[in-house]
């Protein structure tokens, strides 16, 4: 998939997930940023999200950013008040990009 930089108009952060224990031995869960990058945000429409959800996928939108080491489905994207967990990674054939295929998620 080819992408002009011109469509990377998005300024999203990508974070991690931290697991903490408090006091009582419960966990905590925060977010810590890992990367603020610029991305083309596409909500999954017609044909497409329609194929996502035979294949048994919950996937609404589709961020593309350029390739970058340590990307992982364990981690989110977050744009403007929007929160998506990243459900697949598929960097390009040449490793220029990554198309990230996420869920949008209530904050």
């Amino acid at each position: 998939m080819g992408v002009r930089i011109g469509r990377l108009r998005r300024r999203v952060r990508i974070e991690a997930k931290c697991v903490e224990r408090n006091e009582y031995g419960e966990e905590i869960i925060t977010w810590q940023p890992v990367a603020t990058v610029w991305a083309a945000v596409e909500a999954l429409r017609g044909r497409e999200l329609t194929e996502r959800k035979a294949e048994g996928a919950d996937i609404t939108t589709r961020i593309v950013i350029r390739y970058r080491d340590g990307i992982r489905p364990s981690m989110r994207v977050v744009w403007e008040e929007h929160v998506y967990d990243i459900q697949s990674v598929i960097p390009s054939a040449r490793r220029e990009w990554i198309e990230v295929l996420a869920t949008e998620v209530e904050r």
